[in-house]
């Protein structure tokens, strides 16, 4: 099977692909190790800026709820799921060189992490931001409530995720959550 997650490092750009398109590249247990395992290989000399993206039609749908509750446990999958999507995100916004995340499509739950630990966010225009925690009866994680006040201010964070308003890209461009919006075939 293919990984879930692709690295390619040409002339000192890492791009990193989250690559289960199947399932809107919602991050499972197995994708996020993958990200833990990147990580040294990001942190490398060679590596002067790291590019994050999504393959198929979605960036990012969050954490693969399926997954976790197909599991044994499902609460315990999913703690140790949303520990390791925390630590590996903001590991990677941490890394001393440039993040930038391109999205397309949706961002939804903690994919939204990606884009909150990122150093430049580029939106194709087409892009909506969907808290979705509300509609899965779960709390932000994966440092999503911590940080997304911290960008866009409190009342707006707090309306995006209580109330599960999806935003544009243009809106992410105003409320500062992105630094630029492009057409779509040009993220």
């Amino acid at each position: 099977t293919e990984p879930s997650l692709l690295v390619d490092v040409a002339d000192g750009v890492a791009t990193l692909t989250l690559n289960r398109p199947e399932a809107s590249n919602a991050f499972d247990l197995g994708m996020m190790r993958e990200v833990e395992a990147a990580l040294d290989r990001l942190r490398a000399d060679d590596v002067r800026a790291v590019v994050v993206r999504g393959a198929g039609a979605r960036f990012c749908a969050g954490g693969d709820v399926m997954s976790f509750l197909a599991s044994d446990d499902p609460s315990a999958s999913l703690h140790e799921l949303a520990v390791l999507a925390e630590r590996g995100v903001r590991e990677l916004g941490e890394l001393p060189k440039p993040v930038v995340v391109g999205v397309h499509g949706a961002v939804a739950g903690a994919g939204l992490s990606f884009v909150l630990n990122a150093d430049i966010v580029v939106a194709a225009r087409s892009t909506k931001f969907v808290a979705a925690y509300p509609g899965v009866g779960l709390t932000p994680d994966a440092g999503v409530s911590w940080l997304l006040p911290r960008a866009v201010g409190s009342q707006r964070a707090l309306r995006h995720l209580l109330l599960n308003v999806p935003l544009t890209a243009d809106e992410a461009l105003a409320w500062g959550l992105v630094a630029e919006v492009v057409d779509d075939d040009a993220v």
